[in-house]
């Protein structure tokens, strides 16, 4: 009989009772017990987290920062609240305590009273960190232990962003604030530099009007330096003049009666003399106009070099910002203007004040030279007119001694001038270099205000000003400036749908471990008969097979119909299933065939190996090493691999491994269960009374 016959009849003999009917839908349902109920047990536990009591303990004062009111923990109880991470229980912190140790709450998170003080100290001068305590407790429950930290970590990241944000936002509002003060200063910078160029041109005015003041007082020197000669040489000679005139008045008045011959054998002499007095009266007529018409243009000149001086510095230091060191120095200058001007004043009233005197002087000159002139041209006729002669000797004695005493007074005033003019001339001298100095400094002034403003307009330049939009911009970058661009190519929907590839296998390998239990591993009859060994092979796997291939569709329609399982190549991954079937049938079909009841502890023994080295929970290189050396001579090693791109994606390649790796254990498997079949064929004492029977 061939292979599918005895399959075939193996099979029909469930069909014989209630019984083995029960047992056959038992079995075909078995696997749904482990892949359909561990997947549905935690399906989606990350979607269910919301019914996962925590207390939240909300001790914030909050506190005031640039006038506004922070309190960051009801920002973040409130957060929490809408993100439902959790079944949030606002309680104290004593109540708090004691519900995580007594087990009411899973874990707890507490908001401390300082925590808004803290978070605002970060733009003040000693900066705080905020702390969000989180107490746990693994009796309870070790895998929610590990989700909090996971979510408290994510709410930290949020809260400490905030915070950054707030205190970068005040950053970039004070560089505005900085910017227009920068502008600011800039603008009254360039204000500066025109006031202090007008100074510069001023003082440049004020040097170039000095220079002819300087040029004036020298000329107001030398005049009266030379008048001052004159008048010396004046008063001498007017003073001889007086003595003459008074011995001529003396001696003719004494001797008029005698003077007749005398004047008669004098006549030249008196001749000369008179004409001497005429030709000096001239002389001195002559100086004291030059005397007259220099001494008001000096005082002139030097009032007109002091009220422009006066003026650069009420303008300059009084009205206009200018640099300190300047101002002194022009207030020097302008007082010593006012000192020439005031001695100019003197020489100018000096010749004011004797101007009565003056005229007087010019007029008893005048008079004196006119009637010096007269005697002298009389002269030869003095002997006729000797009366008149006397008279006019009178007369001329009389005007000789005025001249004398004016010409005494003319001396002494000018010697007080020439002192004058020596000191306007030193003192505007002295402005001269003063206005040069004020000048060449203002010059510099002026380069430096220009240099001030152009760096402050670049400075200006450089800070940025920012609007709100770039504020809110840039605060977001720089709170949170590495981004996790994080791509998953094949994302799984689910916990369960990424745990599908790991319990569905065991659940077909505990099918095929249980349908052993109910089915031969190898059939008696072919045994009895005497068959081909790789004919009872046959004849013992595919009873097996076919159970494996009922079940993989009752658990694939349950987890996709009822459970919700989506796959990316759903007939692929049925038939990929087909052939993990035949492959763990021959499996445990050899185990049992082989060692018989020991067998049985072998397939689940083997099935312990698979779970643990084949990666389906953790990555197998978190393992020891002792279960990654075996990793690779498993078959659920590659079945779980597989299935991983058949349920959520991927490249083919594993899959096809995995085949190749799955047909060639099918192969040996049942190439070695022949070779028992054929040592099973021999009847022994061992197989008549066996030592151990399950």
């Amino acid at each position: 009989m061939h292979a599918p016959k005895l399959a075939a009849l193996e099979l029909r003999r469930f069909g014989r009772g209630k019984l083995p009917r029960a047992a056959l839908v038992a079995l075909l349902l078995l696997p749904l017990l482990y892949g359909a109920l561990y997947l549905w047990s935690f399906w989606d536990p990350y979607g269910r987290l919301d019914r996962i009591p925590v207390a939240l303990v909300n001790d914030d004062r909050g506190t005031t920062a640039d006038g506004k009111k922070l309190t960051a923990g009801d920002d973040i109880t409130r957060g929490l609240r809408e993100s439902r991470t959790f079944e949030w229980h606002e309680v104290s912190a004593g109540t708090a305590r004691k519900g995580v140790e007594d087990g009411t709450y899973y874990l707890s998170l507490t908001m401390p009273a300082d925590f808004s003080r803290r978070i605002a100290s970060s733009a003040g001068d000693s900066p705080e960190t905020g702390a969000l305590q989180v107490r746990t407790n693994d009796a309870n429950n070790y895998i929610v232990g590990q989700i909090s930290r996971t979510v408290f970590s994510e709410v930290r990241s949020a809260a400490s962003t905030k915070a950054s944000r707030t205190f970068l936002d005040r950053i970039f509002v004070s560089f505005s604030d900085i910017h227009g003060q920068t502008v600011k200063a800039a603008d009254g910078a360039d204000r500066l530099k025109g006031g202090i160029g007008t100074a510069e041109a001023g003082s440049k005015d004020l040097a170039d009007g000095l220079k002819d003041a300087k040029k004036g007082s020298g000329k107001l020197f030398k005049g009266l330096a030379k008048l001052d000669t004159g008048a010396g040489d004046l008063e001498d000679g007017s003073r001889q003049v007086a003595a003459g005139t008074q011995t001529l008045s003396d001696t003719v008045n004494g001797v008029a009666g005698r003077v007749g011959p005398f004047l008669k054998d004098n006549e030249k002499s008196i001749g000369d003399a008179a004409q001497l007095v005429a030709d000096s009266a001239r002389t001195i007529r002559a100086n004291l106009g030059t005397l007259v018409k220099t001494a008001p243009v000096a005082a002139k000149g030097a009032h007109a070099a002091s009220d422009t001086l006066n003026d650069v510095y009420r303008a300059r230091c009084e009205t206009a910002v200018l640099d300190d060191t300047a101002c002194p120095d022009l207030k020097k200058a302008a007082q010593a203007a006012a000192d020439v001007a005031k001695v100019a004043d003197d020489v100018d009233s000096l010749v004011a004040d004797q101007n009565g005197d003056l005229k007087k002087l010019d007029t008893n000159l005048r008079t004196l030279q006119t009637q010096a002139q007269a005697l002298a041209d009389r002269a030869p006729h003095l002997s006729e007119d000797l009366d008149d002669a006397v008279a006019r000797i009178n007369k001329l004695n009389d005007g000789a001694g005025k001249v004398a005493a004016g010409a005494k007074t003319l001396h002494t005033g000018l010697g007080t001038a020439k002192t004058g003019a020596t000191a306007l001339d030193t003192g505007v001298g002295k402005l001269k270099t003063g206005a040069v100095d004020l000048s060449s400094g203002l010059y510099k002034l002026v380069d430096g205000s220009g240099k001030l403003a152009g760096g402050l307009h670049d400075g200006a330049a450089q800070i940025p000003d920012y609007d709100k939009q770039d504020r809110e911009q840039r605060t977001g970058v720089m709170a949170d400036p590495v981004q996790l661009a994080s791509q998953n190519l094949h994302k799984a929907p689910n916990y369960g749908t990424g745990f599908a590839p790991y319990f569905i296998p065991l659940s077909l390998w505990v099918g095929a471990m249980v349908a052993y239990m109910l089915i031969a591993p190898m059939n008696r009859r072919a045994l009895a008969a005497g068959a081909p060994a790789r004919r009872i092979a046959l004849a013992g796997w595919l009873p097996v097979v076919a159970v494996g291939m009922l079940q993989t569709v009752a658990l694939m329609a349950v987890l996709h119909w009822a459970i919700g399982l989506q796959m990316t190549h759903a007939a692929g991954t049925v038939g990929f299933l087909f052939l993990v079937t035949a492959c763990f049938a021959a499996i445990v079909q050899w185990l049992n065939a082989c060692f018989g009841a020991a067998g049985r502890i072998l397939v689940l023994a083997l099935l312990m190996l698979q779970l643990t080295s084949a990666g389906g929970t953790y990555p197998v290189q978190t393992s020891p090493g002792f279960f990654n050396a075996i990793h690779p001579f498993l078959p659920m090693s590659y079945v779980v691999e597989a299935l991983r791109r058949l349920i959520t994606g991927g490249g083919p390649e594993p899959v096809w491994h995995a085949c190749v790796v799955l047909v060639a254990f099918t192969a040996g498997a049942l190439a070695l269960t022949a070779l028992s079949a054929r040592r099973r064929q021999v009847w022994t004492l061992d197989r008549l009374h066996p030592e151990l029977s399950l």
